[in-house]
Formats: C-alpha cells, sequence, structure tokens
C-alpha cells in the first residue's frame, strides 16, 4: 500500500454518518476530540433512505413488554433476550431526546401519532414527513453535531482499512475522492458504523454506497463476524423498467393493500393464516414463490379501493414516485418484487458494541448484537442505531479515556450545516456500482447471489456460489480506487453469507433452505461465527 499523505489525530474515530455513526460521535464529544468519516454526502446514508419509521413504546396503549415480544417472535428463536431488553426499554428515552433536540415526528393535534406494522402487536411506529422518517432524524442529528466544536465531519472520505497495532485497532486508512491520495486517521478507539451490504444483490432497496465496507475491513483485521446466512428482503419493491427498488411500505397492506399473482388471483391465503398481515419473510417468501410458480417478475399489490384523497395524504412520498413512473396507485395496480433490504448479520458485539477487537467498536447495521434474531421486526432498525450508537460511545469513553489527541488540523472543517454545499463536492468517482471493469466482476457477483442464494436457497446452489466465488478473479488495477475497495468488499462478504448459507441446514427467520425446509432448534438454535483463517462455527 502506497505510504499515507497525512495523519491525522482524533481521540475517536466514527466512520459511518448515518444514525448509528452521529448518535455516537455525539456521545462521544463529551469526552474527547472526535473525527467521523463520511465515503459520500454528510447525509447521503441508509438511515436517510429509510421509509419506514422508528418503533418505539411512548403511548399510554402500549407496553415495553409487548414490544420485546413482538420482537423475539419476530426473531424466530434466535434473538439474544438482552440487546432486546435494552432496545425496547432505551428506546423511548432516546427518541425523547430527539425530539428534545429538533426531529419533528408526525402528530395528530398536539398527540404523537402512532401508526401499526405488520407483526407489531400495538400502534408504536413514529414516522417523519409522511415517509422520510430517517431524513428528519439524520437532518436533526447532524444539526446538533453541528453546535458542537470538537467534532469534526469528513464527507467524501473512504475508509479502507483499519489500523492494528500490537493487537488492538489504532486508527483507519482512508481515501480523500477528491484528488485520490491516501491518509490515516490515529485514534484511542475506532467505531464502524457504515449499514449494509444491499449492492451484493441485484434487486435491492439500499443506497449504491451499501457496500459493507465496515464488516469487510473489520473481517479482513480479523474481527469475528456472525449470522451472515440472515439476509433480509423486502417484499413489496416496486418492480417497474427503470425505476429504483423504491420500497412500499407495509403500512400499505396495512391499510387494506392485497397481494395478487399475475392471474390477479390473491394468493397469500395459500401461505399463511395473517394473508398480507403476516412477518416480512413470511410474505417475501410467498411472493418468490408465486412469480417462480407462474414464471412472472413480479406480483401486484392492489390498493384501488382506496381513494385518491386517502392515498395522497397519508402516503405523500410513496404516491408521487408512483406517479413518476406512470402509476396512479388509486387506479392501478403496482408491480412489485421482493429486494435485498437489510443485513441482519455483521460484526459480532456485545451490547456495548464491543467486538472481538480490542478498540474496535460497531453499532447499527454493520454490527450483529443478536438484537433482530433470524428476521428483523419492521422499524426496529433505526432504533438500534440509535440506542446502540449511543451505547458504543458510552463504551469508547469508558474504555478508551481521551488522550492527548486533539487535533490542532483535522481534515474537513468543523461539521457544517446540512445542505451547506462545501460538503456536496460531486463525487469524483462513483461507487463499485458503476465503474469498469469492476463492473462486469460487479454484475456477476449480483446475478450469482441473487439466482442462488437471494430468497429461495438450496444446499447445492450454495455450494456453487462458494464455489464460483472462490474461484473468481477480481481485477487488479494500479491505482486503488473506491470501486475496486467496494468490489473486494462485497466480494469478501458474498463468499461470507454463502458459507454461512450452506453450514445453517434448516430454515428459519430470513434464511430459507428448500432442502431442510423446518426450523431444527437442537442442530441449528445457535448462531454462526465465522472469523478469518479459521472454520465456521455456531455458538450460543
Amino acid at each position: 500500500m502506497t505510504h499515507s499523505h497525512k495523519t491525522y489525530h482524533a481521540d475517536y474515530a466514527v466512520v459511518g454518518s448515518g444514525v448509528a455513526g452521529l448518535r455516537a460521535a455525539i456521545e462521544l464529544s463529551g469526552a474527547g476530540s472526535v473525527l467521523v468519516l463520511a465515503k459520500s454526502n454528510l447525509n447521503d446514508s441508509a438511515t436517510a433512505w429509510a421509509q419506514g419509521g422508528i418503533a418505539v413504546v411512548l403511548s399510554d396503549e402500549d407496553e415495553i413488554g409487548l414490544h420485546a415480544q413482538d420482537t423475539i417472535n419476530a426473531g424466530d428463536g434466535l434473538c439474544r433476550a438482552e440487546a432486546v431488553q435494552l432496545l425496547v426499554e432505551e428506546g423511548p428515552k432516546y427518541i425523547t431526546e430527539l425530539m428534545e433536540w429538533g426531529t419533528e415526528f408526525n402528530r395528530e393535534g398536539t398527540k404523537l401519532a402512532f401508526t401499526r406494522e405488520a407483526a407489531h402487536s400495538r400502534s408504536r411506529i413514529l414516522h417523519a414527513n409522511g415517509n422520510s422518517t430517517g431524513r428528519e432524524i439524520t437532518r436533526a442529528l447532524l444539526a446538533r453535531a453541528h453546535t458542537i466544536p470538537h467534532l469534526h465531519l469528513r464527507a467524501h472520505a473512504f475508509t479502507t482499512e483499519l489500523i492494528v497495532e500490537r493487537g488492538r485497532v489504532a486508527g483507519v486508512h482512508f481515501l480523500d475522492e477528491a484528488d485520490g491520495s491516501q491518509h490515516e486517521v490515529r485514534a484511542g478507539a475506532v467505531l464502524l458504523a457504515t449499514g449494509g451490504l444491499g449492492q451484493i444483490y441485484r434487486e435491492n432497496t439500499n443506497p449504491e454506497l451499501a457496500t459493507g465496507d465496515g464488516m469487510a475491513i473489520a473481517y479482513e483485521a480479523g474481527a469475528v463476524l456472525s449470522d451472515m446466512e440472515f439476509v433480509q428482503f423486502y417484499p413489496t419493491t416496486l418492480a417497474v423498467k427503470g425505476a429504483p427498488r423504491f420500497l412500499l411500505s407495509e403500512a400499505l397492506r396495512n391499510e387494506g393493500g392485497v397481494l395478487r399473482n399475475i392471474s390477479l388471483e390473491r394468493f397469500m391465503k395459500r401461505y399463511s393464516e395473517a394473508q398480507e398481515l403476516a412477518p416480512r419473510d413470511i410474505i417475501t417468501r410467498a411472493i418468490a414463490m408465486e412469480m417462480h410458480r407462474t414464471q412472472s417478475p413480479h406480483v401486484y399489490l392492489d390498493l384501488t379501493k382506496k381513494s385518491e384523497e386517502f392515498l395522497k395524504k397519508r402516503f405523500p412520498r410513496i404516491y408521487e414516485t408512483c406517479e413518476s413512473y406512470g402509476l396512479d396507485l388509486a387506479s392501478d395496480l403496482a408491480p412489485v418484487c421482493p429486494a435485498a433490504h437489510y443485513a441482519i448479520g455483521g460484526v459480532k458485539s456485545d451490547v456495548w458494541g464491543r467486538t472481538s477487537l480490542p478498540g474496535l467498536y460497531v453499532a447499527g447495521e454493520t454490527a450483529a448484537t443478536g438484537v433482530h434474531g433470524a428476521n428483523r421486526l419492521a422499524s426496529n432498525s433505526l432504533l438500534e442505531g440509535l440506542v446502540f450508537g449511543a451505547r458504543a460511545g458510552q463504551a469508547m469513553s469508558k474504555d478508551a479515556p481521551a488522550g492527548k489527541r486533539h487535533p490542532g488540523a483535522m481534515p474537513g472543517s468543523p461539521v457544517p450545516l446540512p445542505g451547506n454545499s462545501s460538503v456536496a463536492r460531486k463525487e469524483s468517482t462513483k461507487g463499485a456500482a458503476n465503474s469498469s471493469p469492476s463492473c462486469a466482476a460487479l454484475a456477476k457477483i449480483r446475478e450469482l447471489m441473487s439466482r442462488e442464494a437471494g430468497v429461495l436457497r438450496s444446499g447445492k446452489e450454495l455450494a456453487d456460489v462458494v464455489k464460483q466465488l472462490e474461484t473468481m478473479e477480481l481485477p487488479t488495477c494500479e491505482k486503488p480506487t473506491r470501486a475496486a475497495y467496494e468490489l473486494r468488499n462485497l466480494h469478501a462478504l458474498a463468499l461470507l453469507i454463502a458459507r454461512s448459507g450452506l453450514a445453517r441446514e434448516e430454515s428459519r427467520g430470513s434464511h430459507y433452505r428448500a432442502d431442510f425446509p423446518y426450523r431444527d432448534d437442537e442442530k441449528f438454535g445457535k448462531h454462526s461465527v465465522v472469523q478469518k483463517g479459521k472454520d465456521l462455527r455456531f455458538e450460543n
């Protein structure tokens, strides 16, 4: 690797500017200097894309115990009870704090407006601006960060690897996308909050930057990863040619939307008594099986029983987006298909974000705390980023007290206000999704994973994926680019998903094996664990 041009020093380094990274950075700023590295614009993250809401017990009709039970039921026997308890108990405190920091959730009059989603036993989902909850939370967190003098954000800084010295993580290397130069940040502790890995799949709901970078660099450095076989697919994404895989929210089914196959018949009763309100994994599989059975690229979501006025008011962003692709939800059937949505597995951590590597912490979708089990309950992910981001910040400041690393000069300046054009520089290089020759290799990985390691899997297909990925040669380039690094990361993680899926010879949560269609608690009521250079194993 070429020597870094500059070395920066901070008490704490945070990689990622979504809800988990920003919340951790704000927490850490009370203990020392913080540098947040974002690989794109500061407000470009999976959080900002999160259309769903945030689940929290703040209404008089709800109880902490019910939220915990719903989470555990969805997790299909693999949730870690302690992590679930912390999520639901600490959620209200952190949501209240967000509101104090200016986050505006939807209200009915003066009261918070709660909605209900599939598999929740009460109405406990908060939304902001219709379906822009994540964007509103990001806005408030960035505005808060702006008021803190020694919290610095650097946009367009792509983290390429961890610096490990004497068995401890001591910083990161990053690539400046403006000029391709490489730098390093030395820090007392590092937090990875880089989101998920949706770009491994052809059909996915994630932003282009969801290339699993944090998971991949942690694995490369020797950290333990867990539960990689569990990739949650969103059941109903808009399947219109030329349109991105836009989520048609579960709330649409909650408001009476029904699923029909290509012959226009309702099919969910064949798969679940709860029909359209069944848990996400059941609906996803039902749609995949129906598409397979009818040899069709999609099914339909039918909302034509609802008035245009109702749909526009209740789902403004969804209605507008569909309209921009020539679909009127009040009169047209919307073609939908499943798409990769959320990585349940990730870097194994305790409930404080600590990983198996001293000095390394994780939060949000990059982490595997066990809170989601084998299948995430809808709208728990933003809450997880918030709660465990704050907890990781607390643990880092306790484990790695600030030293004499207060920065003289930091890359970038203190946090610019959201929307400030100085951070919104045009990306000089697009991600792996847009670059050749990385492009051809990426297309091959995505095609392979979508076909053989997607919603419906079997041992024969997974073994084939492992073999093909192991023998695949990635293109080499003289000067490493962000695209080349992203390709390397996606390739490594695709292999881990396939290997973990092959080892789990049962069906549970979001992992379905046609050759092992039943859950096997005796052998597999445990978490898969994988570490570089070691055999995959299962442990409690």
